[in-house]
C-alpha cells in the first residue's frame, strides 16, 4: 500500500529573501542588543557622577590629611600644593603633646555619648507614640520638632549658658550634652518615626496574643526589628555632639573643653598653626570613621528598613 506523501510547502520569503521567522530573530536580537547598550550606557553614567560626587566630597579630607603631613613653609606656599614637598609627622607629635589635648578628646566622647544616650531614651518613645496612635497633638508635637530643629542654635546658645550657670552646671560636660541634645533629639524623632512606620501593626498584635503588654511589645518585638533604624539615628544623634562647635565654645571654659574649639585655639605669634590643626582634626574624625565601619551592616539595614514594608 502506497503512502501519500504531502508536499513540503517552502516558507514563505520576503522582498529580502528571508523568511519572517528570521526576520522576528533579528529584530529581537537588534532590541536585546540595544537594551544592553542603554543599560551599560546608563551603568557608565552613573559610575561617572557617582566617582565625581565621591571626588568633590573626599577632596577636603584629602587635602585637610595631606596638609597634616607637610612642613610649616609647605602648609602657607602660595600657590598650594596638594601633596607635601617634603613628609612629616611633626604636626601630629606637636598636636598631641600640646596640653588640654588628651582631655578635650575625653571630653568631646562624654559628651557625645551621653547627648546620644540622652536623645534615643527620649526618641523612641516619642517617636512611636506618635507613629502608633496617631494623634492631632502627636502631628503638632512632631512638627514643633521640625520647627525646633529650624531654630539656629545662636538664637539659643546664650541663654542655654545662661541656665546652666544659674544652676551650677556651667563648663560641665552634662550641661553641654544637654545642650547638643536640643540639636540632635528633633532630628532623632524624625528618624525613628519612620522606621517605626515601616514596622507592620500585625507584629505588636501577636506579641499581644501572645500575652505581652504595649510595652513588652516594643521591647521583645519592635526595638529588635528596628535595630537598624536605631544605630543610624545613634550615628546622626552622635556626629551632631561630635561636631558641634557653638555650643562649646559658649558653655565651656577650662575644665570641658572638646577637641573642637581646642583646635581652633591652634595659635603661634605668626598666626594658625595649619599644620598642627590639621593634625589633630584627621586624629579627630577616627572614631567617628571607626564607629561607621563597626555600625555599617546595621546602618545598610536600618536604611533599607522601609523598602521592606508589608
Amino acid at each position: 500500500m502506497s503512502t501519500i506523501q504531502r508536499p513540503t510547502i517552502p516558507a514563505r520569503k520576503t522582498s529580502t529573501g528571508s523568511s519572517p521567522a528570521d526576520i522576528g530573530r533579528r529584530r529581537r536580537g537588534v532590541n536585546r542588543e540595544g537594551l544592553e547598550a542603554g543599560r551599560r550606557s546608563t551603568r557608565t553614567i552613573l559610575w561617572i557622577l557617582l566617582t565625581a560626587a565621591l571626588v568633590l566630597y573626599g577632596f577636603p579630607f584629602l587635602y585637610l590629611l595631606f596638609t597634616s603631613f607637610k612642613t610649616p613653609i609647605d602648609t602657607i606656599a602660595v600657590p598650594p600644593t596638594i601633596l607635601p614637598k617634603e613628609w612629616t609627622m611633626a604636626n601630629y607629635v606637636n598636636a598631641l603633646s600640646r596640653s588640654g589635648v588628651p582631655a578635650s578628646f575625653i571630653n568631646s566622647v562624654q559628651t557625645a555619648v551621653i547627648s546620644t544616650a540622652l536623645s534615643l531614651v527620649l526618641a523612641v518613645p516619642a517617636a512611636y507614640g506618635i507613629t502608633r496612635y496617631k494623634t492631632r497633638s502627636g502631628r503638632v508635637f512632631i512638627m514643633a520638632a521640625l520647627v525646633t530643629r529650624m531654630v539656629p542654635p545662636v538664637a539659643i546658645g546664650i541663654p542655654l549658658a545662661s541656665m546652666m550657670a544659674s544652676v551650677g552646671l556651667a563648663d560641665t560636660p552634662i550641661a553641654l550634652s544637654i545642650a547638643h541634645t536640643t540639636i540632635s533629639l528633633p532630628l532623632s524623632i524624625w528618624l525613628m518615626s519612620s522606621f517605626f512606620e515601616a514596622v507592620p501593626k500585625d507584629l505588636e498584635e501577636a506579641a499581644t496574643v501572645d500575652g505581652c503588654s504595649r510595652l513588652g511589645a516594643l521591647w521583645r518585638v519592635v526595638i529588635p526589628v528596628v535595630s537598624g533604624g536605631i544605630a543610624v539615628t545613634a550615628i546622626f544623634a552622635f556626629l551632631a555632639s561630635w561636631n558641634e562647635f557653638l555650643f562649646a565654645l559658649l558653655m565651656t571654659a577650662v575644665r570641658s573643653q572638646t577637641t573642637p574649639v581646642v583646635i581652633a585655639n591652634f595659635q603661634t605669634q605668626f598666626g594658625l598653626d595649619w599644620g598642627s590643626m590639621t593634625a589633630l582634626a584627621a586624629v579627630y574624625s577616627i572614631p567617628v570613621i571607626l564607629l561607621t565601619l563597626l555600625l555599617q551592616r546595621k546602618i545598610v539595614a536600618g536604611m533599607t528598613l522601609g523598602a521592606v514594608k508589608g
